[in-house]
């Protein structure tokens, strides 16, 4: 099998984690939220945005795998592309079953500063791959700057 398909496999099932694990009952605290008028207008696209910052994140490890594959670094490049892409898929089931936009921005944060870590660190390495993760670092802090603001007009399910 080749290793792109092996990324792009794990990068996929990873995503659904998010699918897999949303807890049905709490989606009705969600429905209770009062959105920013903003974020309602973007809101349909999310879903896009997401899976586009997935593919390019799979594309920057892919092309980290080719550089050097196999080696020792490589594969703690490969645990740092999946430690971000599982905390990036926990913020929504944590923040439902946890009913806390506060652990929804915390993870945001973490995201946010692992994305940058890894970006830095790829950069030594391969440039493209560095740019291919310029996405996720543009969209996420919008997603943990809208919790925030979600934060504000909910102040009761912090």
């Amino acid at each position: 099998m080749k290793s792109w398909m092996i990324i792009a496999g794990v990068t996929f099932f990873v995503s659904l984690g998010s699918f897999l694990f949303r807890p049905r009952q709490d989606l009705g605290w969600v429905r209770r939220l009062e959105l920013p008028q903003w974020l309602a207008v973007i809101e349909p696209a999310i879903p896009i945005i997401w899976t586009i910052v997935f593919a390019c994140g799979a594309g920057s490890a892919i092309l980290v795998w080719q550089q050097s594959p196999g080696t020792f670094n490589t594969w703690l490049l490969m645990l740092g592309y999946l430690l971000l892409e599982i905390v990036t898929v926990a913020y929504i089931p944590l923040t439902l079953r946890l009913q806390s936009l506060a652990i929804g921005t915390v993870l945001g944060g973490v995201g946010v500063g692992l994305g940058l870590l890894l970006m830095v660190v790829v950069a030594l390495i391969n440039v493209q791959a560095a740019l291919l993760l310029v996405p996720y670092l543009v969209w996420s802090p919008i997603g943990t700057y809208a919790t925030r603001e979600l934060i504000e007009l909910n102040p009761d399910s912090i």
